[in-house]
């Protein structure tokens, strides 16, 4: 039996060889760790957005992840015409070439009795336990508090995880009006438009309105010190908030969107930014301490003539950066060799969680008898190097350019097959599966208790008598 987080030492090695037969493919992991493989809980492939669709598509985003180790994403279905069904009918399409087993998040973007209606059909038919709610991007997918609290109330009642991208749109925008009227273009006005206090205060509403409807939340790429402390004072109440941090926030500052090249510059564009030095290392320690709990990537790459779009405006410059590919080896580097989290944390915050959170544990996220047979394999020792010349994303950029660092994952096996060996990628379109995610994961455990509590305490309605006069 493998038990992830334990290095295989070669009597191990040894004893496995002994008991497999001629045709077995044995794989020596002498010193290096075997773990299951990595769940990426935030991607976007394929996906249409500020007027372009982004570079990688459910074959080249998902073979650059099982280079890097990554065995399983979560993408985020957007609405067509604002119907989930017609939303959901064309990811399907577009994951008909899949090399990797995937799952999907619904986004709403309004509210009325359809939307309802077919909230539920996702939920119960269609294998999906999560809706993501924009109070970013104003005249596009951005919601209000009306139509948050009414997608909140039906989440809980569908047992079904509110996730929020956590930004207040309307200050944006009013920051944006300001940086042009400043005379500020490039790509440095983009984040100087939505300081930290934006994504915290969108946080810190976000968390007092799921408190009040009284169901779980999950707070995605959070980026800032502010949001941070806000998941951290809501997680000591008691309350049931989820935090993800992604890649890029916990290693990167936002120097490189000063930078005097535009294309340089430009790929570090994201939403809500890359932060200033100093927000970095205080993600990194609300990891290991646990006030955030699982590492996403927020992939959504779009190459430097995309980009180029908001060459005279940086309003223009579509959102987003690469990281499917480089997380797994960032996260050990950063985290596990500067000893900031252990190896079973590591496990962890890069596929157990996000396995437990999304009800596919232990189907997903461990090495167990019954499990899909995800496992890389990890040398401490070994070194890696990131650059756009290697990488196999498709876009002609990356934000990680020339990162070095320990720990590589030198094997990925999906379900059972060796996808990844000896650094070539051994993989098929439509070999993915997709994956259901049954509703009422262990964050609603309990909550039916905590509502009828509530309502035992208000001692209401009190009953009076009519006077007459």
């Amino acid at each position: 039996m493998f038990y992830w987080g334990i290095k295989m030492e070669s009597i191990l090695a040894n004893f496995t060889m002994a008991l497999v037969s001629d045709d077995v493919k044995v794989i020596d992991a002498t010193g290096k760790f075997v773990m299951p493989g990595g769940i990426d809980p935030h991607t976007h492939l394929a996906m249409e957005f500020m007027g372009t669709e982004t570079i990688d598509d459910f074959f080249s985003g998902q073979a650059a992840a099982l280079a890097g180790g990554t065995t399983m994403h979560i993408d985020f279905v957007i609405p067509v015409n604002d119907s989930l069904i017609a939303g959901l009918e064309t990811y399907e399409e577009k994951a008909k070439k899949s090399c990797m087993d995937y799952g999907f998040h619904m986004a709403i973007t309004k509210f009325d009795d359809i939307v309802s209606r077919d909230m539920e059909i996702i939920v119960k038919e269609k294998g999906i336990n999560s809706f993501k709610f924009f109070l970013a991007y104003k005249g596009s997918l951005m919601v209000n508090d009306e139509l948050l609290l009414e997608g909140l109330k039906r989440c809980k009642s569908l047992g079904a995880l509110a996730m929020v991208h956590a930004e207040n749109g309307d200050a944006v925008f009013e920051g944006q009006k300001r940086m042009i009227q400043l005379g500020i273009f490039g790509p440095e006005g983009h984040a100087l438009s939505r300081p930290p206090v934006l994504e915290g205060e969108a946080t810190a509403r976000a968390i007092r309105l799921a408190g009040f409807v009284n169901t779980p939340l999950y707070v995605v790429h959070v980026m800032s010190i502010d949001a941070m402390e806000e998941i951290a004072k809501a997680r000591k109440s008691g309350q049931r908030v989820v935090g993800e941090p992604v890649v890029s926030g916990l290693v990167l500052d936002d120097s490189g969107l000063w930078d005097s090249d535009f294309t340089t510059a430009s790929k570090y564009v994201m939403s809500p930014p890359i932060r200033a030095s100093g927000h970095d290392k205080a993600l990194q320690g609300a990891l290991s301490n646990g006030v955030l709990q699982l590492v996403g990537t927020d992939h959504c790459v779009f190459n430097s003539t995309q980009k180029a779009f908001g060459i005279d405006d940086f309003r223009k410059i579509p959102n987003g950066v690469n990281g499917i590919e480089e997380r797994m080896h960032l996260v050990w580097d950063t985290m596990v060799e500067s000893g900031q989290i252990s190896i079973t944390d590591y496990v962890r915050v890069t596929s157990t969680e996000c396995a437990r959170i999304f009800n596919i544990y232990p189907r997903k996220g461990a090495i167990i008898a019954g499990s899909d047979a995800d496992i890389i394999i990890l040398n401490p020792n070994s070194s890696f190097e990131i650059n756009a010349r290697s990488h196999h994303s498709r876009t002609d950029t990356n934000v990680y350019e020339g990162r070095r660092g320990k720990g590589k994952v030198e094997v990925t096996i999906a379900r059972g097959r060796v996808v990844w060996e000896n650094n070539e990628l051994k993989v098929v379109p439509g070999s993915g599966k997709y994956i259901e995610m049954p509703p009422f994961n262990y964050l609603f455990s309990g909550i039916d208790k905590a509502d009828a509590s509530y309502l035992s305490s208000l001692n209401a309605p009190v009953k009076r008598s009519k006077s007459t006069t």
